[in-house]
């Protein structure tokens, strides 16, 4: 099993462990996954179940810079994969995101956090089961965290006026990050991957809300349709762009 890796939720602050990562590249976007942010980037941490068919959503959005799946929320320092689906560690898998905020907002990708998986379910995510596929949304700031817990509240009504229940998604502010093992990154985009996501999205809609500042096209979101099983394992790996729209 591939060493771990180790990085903070908070911006520029890495222990030494992050540098051995420091060479391993994106292997759809070709970016460095642990490389430091740069002025007009910010980064977040998204849970929403199995973190294979979760990456790839957000590495197709447009302005996204890089990602990478690993392990917060829970006690345990530097769990491997196999520790964390103990269910003992209390690790959640996600996806770091980074995004250049010239390009693409935190109100998208809260659109397509909350849309492609259902945060209602608690301790699962369609056939997976346990505390590791909770839904969860790991915040770097409280600008951010504040922007996160107003979709919320705004996707509760929706999803409230469609028959949902509440939304169990676990939203802390500065929780630590370790990247998964190697193998596991962009994992839906390497030869002999087996294609898999358990996300089952609600088909409801995430709108308008206080702090929400969208600026993709929203013609990105026809590459997107909840209505088909698996929507996002049907597609290709190539990030969307505006000449694919």
């Amino acid at each position: 099993m591939n060493e771990m890796f180790t990085s903070w939720l908070k911006p520029n602050k890495q222990n030494s462990n992050t540098q051995q990562s420091s060479n391993i590249q994106h292997a759809v976007l070709g970016t460095i996954l642990n490389e430091a942010l740069k002025p007009d980037e910010d980064q977040i941490l998204f849970g929403c179940g199995c973190f294979w068919g979760a990456e790839k959503c957000f590495w197709k959005l447009p302005g996204v810079v890089t990602t990478a799946v690993g392990f917060a929320g829970g006690k345990t320092n530097s769990p491997s994969y196999n520790q964390v689906c103990s269910g003992r560690t209390g690790h959640t898998e996600v996806v770091r995101v980074v995004w250049n905020k010239k390009c693409i907002d935190l109100s998208d990708l809260l659109k397509m956090f909350w849309e492609c998986h259902d945060p209602t379910q608690g301790n699962r995510q369609g056939n997976d089961r346990g505390t590791q596929y909770r839904s969860a949304i790991f915040t770097y700031s409280s600008k951010q965290l504040d922007v996160v817990l107003s979709s919320r509240n705004n996707y509760q009504e929706s999803l409230s006026a469609n028959g949902f229940g509440a939304i169990t998604t676990e939203i802390k502010k500065d929780q630590t990050f370790y990247f998964a093992e190697n193998y596991h990154q962009q994992y839906l985009a390497k030869p002999g991957s087996r294609p898999y996501c358990s996300a089952m999205p609600t088909k409801v809609l995430l709108g308008e809300f206080s702090g929400a500042n969208y600026k993709l096209n929203k013609n990105i979101w026809s590459h997107f349709d909840w209505n088909i099983s698996h929507c996002v394992l049907r597609s290709d790996n190539k990030p969307i762009t505006v000449t694919s729209l």
